[in-house]
């Protein structure tokens, strides 16, 4: 048997333990209609990128589930370092906009008087 094969074999069963992970740990995201999905799984760095949908999307709830996944998981299965999900909606359940990370990509509240580039900003101005 070849380490490539051995390799896929080890992957597969880390997936495989990801799945039963979320079946079992979790039913009630498909009791409510909801789904759980593994879209990438990394080995080497024991990162896990898992995609809620269904239900899920827009579900007030999914925040804290996506929590409970990422605390119980990387508890349960040592080799998962990272679980980094998404429930495709605007804003990931992990706090980030659309799966951008912790990167602020730009993005930050702006507030009449508040000017970053020196500039005077005295809010929306009047169509008239």
């Amino acid at each position: 048997m070849s380490a490539d094969s051995q390799d896929d074999g080890g992957e597969d069963e880390l997936r495989e333990r990801v799945t039963n992970f979320l079946r079992r740990n979790f039913p009630q995201i498909q009791m409510h209609g909801g789904s759980a999905a593994i879209q990438h799984l990394d080995r080497e760095t024991g990162e896990v990128h898992i995609s809620l949908g269904g239900a899920c999307s827009g579900c007030g709830i999914s925040p804290m589930t996506i929590q409970a996944i990422k605390s119980r998981m990387t508890k349960e299965i040592p080799e998962i370092n990272e679980v980094v999900a998404d429930t495709g909606m605007g804003s990931g359940a992990d706090g980030d906009l659309g799966g951008m990370g912790s990167s602020d990509a730009g993005m930050s509240p702006s507030f009449p008087g508040d000017s970053s580039d020196g500039e005077e900003d005295e809010g929306p101005q009047a169509p008239f």
